[in-house]
């Protein structure tokens, strides 16, 4: 190959120096197609340092050949070569720095490559590891969870063996908390498609909002405004409720005992608009743009001491992305937050109003 490239550029250099002889009949009149040439190939072609060398060393043989040909006294002829050694040296410098700004243009996207394709292997490793670690982990913590259990029924226990049994309960609670995260997290990232199905949203949010009421884990109010028609969406039915147990546990969680919470379903330049509106403390602004980020250090303590994986919204964000919509905050510390979803509304149903 490289034989072939020098050859169809000595070649092309051949071709400009004729040319240039053929419209002047004198190389000294008119030298315009010489530099042509040589500025064309040293663009275009990509040398090593030897090609390049062999390459100037054959054109200017092949111009003093052309010259000798053409029967110039000998004054022309130094005069001739002298102007060819000029452009020669210019080809050759041009040459070399085409050859070093493609060669470094080369290696970068290489580099980078090959940096994406480590990216990739690495992602893939880590969410492995991280389901196949996360999955293990919920059979110790269920045993944990069950042993306490079967302590508390028995009835000869003292307070202070009851304080620590629901302190080791709410401690598996959480660490199971953690644990379908972290597998929520390499589930979302992988590029699996997940089942939808066409959904009334009206009806799902009031099955929300009674599981929610029927927990009795909750003393603030939630009230849920329904849309006047029914509103239908294709959701994955199992995740978007992972997304509404934790946008509604927050609010709760950042509300006090009586602050009302508001859900509410509306439509907006043909996508669906979930709400879910608390009055509770509010967040800072300056942590307004990280709280969607995973690990976030925009996490914070509860009212009643809660504490913060940093994954919830992270995930939430994932999974509403992955039903094609989006999800936004609003928020004023002191006032509360209003997290909005949305998503694309389904259009084979009758019209809306």
């Amino acid at each position: 190959m490289s034989v072939t490239v020098i050859a169809f550029s000595a070649y092309i250099l051949l071709a400009g120096i004729l040319s240039s002889f053929i419209a002047m009949y004198s190389l000294r009149d008119n030298l315009t197609m010489y530099l042509v040439a040589l500025v064309t190939v040293s663009v275009i072609f990509v040398f090593d340092y030897e090609d390049t060398i062999m390459l100037t060393i054959l054109t200017a043989l092949l111009f003093t050949i052309v010259l000798f040909l053409c029967e110039a006294d000998p004054i022309q002829i130094i005069y001739d070569q002298l102007t060819s050694v000029v452009l020669l040296c210019g080809f050759y410098f041009i040459s070399r720095y085409a050859y070093s700004y493609k060669a470094s243009h080369y290696m970068q996207l290489t580099e980078i490559r090959r940096k994406n394709i480590e990216i990739e292997r690495a992602s893939d490793f880590k969410n492995d590891v991280l389901g196949i670690v996360a999955h293990d982990l919920r059979n110790p913590i269920a045993a944990i969870e069950s042993i306490a259990m079967i302590m508390q029924l028995d009835q000869n226990i003292d307070d202070d063996t009851e304080d620590n049994l629901r302190m080791i309960k709410t401690s598996c609670t959480k660490a199971r908390t953690i644990v379908n995260d972290l597998l929520e997290v390499a589930k979302n990232e992988s590029d699996r498609p997940f089942e939808t199905e066409l959904t009334d949203m009206n009806a799902l949010m009031k099955l929300t909002v009674a599981a929610w009421k029927a927990t009795g884990e909750t003393k603030q109010p939630i009230i849920l405004t329904e849309h006047a028609r029914q509103i239908y969406a294709n959701i994955n039915k199992d995740k978007f409720n992972r997304v509404l147990d934790n946008l509604i546990s927050n609010a709760l969680k950042f509300s006090k005992e009586r602050d009302q919470l508001d859900l509410i379903i509306g439509v907006h330049d043909k996508q669906v608009l979930l709400q879910v509106q608390d009055h509770g403390m509010g967040i800072p602004q300056d942590m307004l743009p990280h709280i969607f980020e995973r690990f976030t250090k925009a996490g914070r303590q509860g009212m009643r001491g809660e504490t913060s994986t940093g994954l919830g919204l992270s995930i939430a964000k994932q999974i509403i992305e992955k039903h094609g919509g989006d999800i936004t905050v609003d928020s004023e510390e002191g006032k509360g937050s209003t997290f909005s979803i949305s998503l694309p509304l389904d259009t084979n149903v009758p019209a809306i109003s």
